[in-house]
C-alpha cells in the first residue's frame, strides 16, 4: 500500500496506512529477529543538513536491524552541499546508488523538493519549524500502545509550541481520531502558530484550551507532551536566556497528575524534565525512543514494498 510513496508530513498517509503500520511495528516488536534480513541488499541514504543524533540514529539502527545497508552524510560541511551543490542534484545523484532517502534540512519544504526530483521514496526527518512526520509515527505508536488507541483522550503539549515541529505535526495527526482534546500550555510568546490553531484545530472543531499554568493542567491530562525550548530556533539570546526555564516537570509536579497519565518528549532533552522524574513508571520519553526505530523499520518496508 505503501511502495514507493515519499512521508513529507503527517498527513500523506491514511488513517488505514498508519494503521497497517502500526501494525507491522507490533509484529517486529514481538519478534524482532524474523525481520533481520529482509533489507538484505537495499540501500538508506541519510541527508542531514542540520545536526541529529536521536533521529539520524534511529533510521540508521533501524536499516542495519532489517539487513540493509546506510550511506550519507550528517553535516552539509562533508558534502558537496559544500561546494554549492542544490538540492536537486544532490537527490537525483543519491538516487543512483540507493533506494530511499532521510533527509532533515534547515529549510521548510526542503524534502518536498527533493521528493519532486525523483522517484526514490523521499522522508523527511524534519524541516525546520515546520514538520517531522517520523517524530510524529513514533510518537503516535507510543500512545497507541500505551493507551490503547486514540481515542478519548486529552493530550497537554508543554514548553516551545511556536517553533516545535514535533508538536505542529502531533496536532495534525490526531486531529484525525474521535474524542481527542488538548491543552496547551506556554508563554504567550512560544504560542501554537495561527495557521495550526485556525487550520487543524478551529476548522476541525477540535476542542482546545491555552494556559501558562503547568499545575493547572496537569490533573486533566492523559498524556503530557514536553518540549524544549530551542535554542537555534531564536534570533536573540535574550530571549531564549529569559524563556528556556519557565516550564520545569518536577516530582512534585507528578504529583498532580493521575495516576496512568503518560510523559513524552521527543528529546533532546535539557532542563524542562527533572533527572528524578525518569524514576516514575508514567515517564515513557527513552522507551518512546525505542519505538521510534521499530516504526521506522516498518516505515522503511513499507515504502520498499518488502513484506515480512
Amino acid at each position: 500500500m505503501l511502495k514507493g510513496k515519499s512521508l513529507l508530513e503527517p498527513m500523506d498517509f491514511t488513517t488505514e496506512e498508519l494503521e497497517e503500520l502500526f501494525l507491522l511495528s507490533d509484529e517486529i516488536i514481538e519478534a524482532p529477529e524474523r525481520y533481520a534480513k529482509v533489507c538484505e541488499g537495499k540501500l538508506l541514504a541519510t541527508l542531514f543538513y542540520e545536526p541529529s543524533t536521536r533521529t539520524r540514529f534511529s533510521f540508521e539502527a533501524a536499516m542495519l536491524r532489517l539487513g540493509g545497508q546506510v550511506i550519507g552524510f550528517s553535516e552539509p560541511n562533508s558534502s558537496s552541499v559544500s561546494k554549492g551543490e542544490s538540492i536537486s542534484d544532490t537527490i537525483r545523484t543519491v538516487a543512483c546508488y540507493a533506494d530511499m532517502a532521510v533527509m532533515r534540512h534547515p529549510k521548510e519544504g526542503a524534502p518536498k523538493v527533493a521528493a519532486a526530483c525523483t522517484d526514490m521514496p523521499v522522508v523527511n526527518a524534519g524541516d525546520g519549524g515546520h514538520q517531522h512526520p517520523t517524530q510524529t509515527l513514533t510518537d503516535l505508536l507510543t500512545i497507541r500502545r500505551e493507551k490503547g488507541g486514540f481515542e478519548n483522550i486529552t493530550v497537554g503539549l508543554c514548553g516551545d509550541l511556536k517553533f516545535g515541529r514535533t508538536v505542529h505535526s502531533l496536532i495534525k495527526a490526531l486531529s484525525r481520531y474521535r474524542n481527542v482534546s488538548f491543552i496547551m500550555i506556554s508563554p504567550d510568546e512560544l504560542k501554537i502558530p495561527d495557521y495550526v490553531r485556525k487550520e487543524v484545530l478551529i476548522k476541525n472543531n477540535i476542542p482546545f484550551e491555552e494556559t501558562g499554568n503547568m499545575q493547572e493542567a496537569l490533573p486533566k491530562l492523559d498524556v503530557l507532551y514536553m518540549t524544549r525550548v530551542q535554542r537555534e530556533r531564536f534570533f536573540n539570546e535574550e530571549d531564549y536566556v529569559r524563556l528556556k526555564d519557565r516550564y520545569i516537570l518536577d516530582g512534585s509536579k507528578m504529583k498532580l497528575a493521575k495516576d496512568d497519565m503518560m510523559v513524552l518528549h521527543p528529546l533532546p532533552r535539557v532542563n524542562e524534565i527533572a533527572i528524578e522524574v525518569d524514576s516514575d513508571p508514567r515517564a515513557l520519553y527513552f522507551k518512546q525512543a525505542q519505538y521510534g526505530m521499530y516504526v521506522r523499520m516498518a516505515l522503511i518496508m513499507g515504502l520498499l514494498g518488502i513484506k515480512g
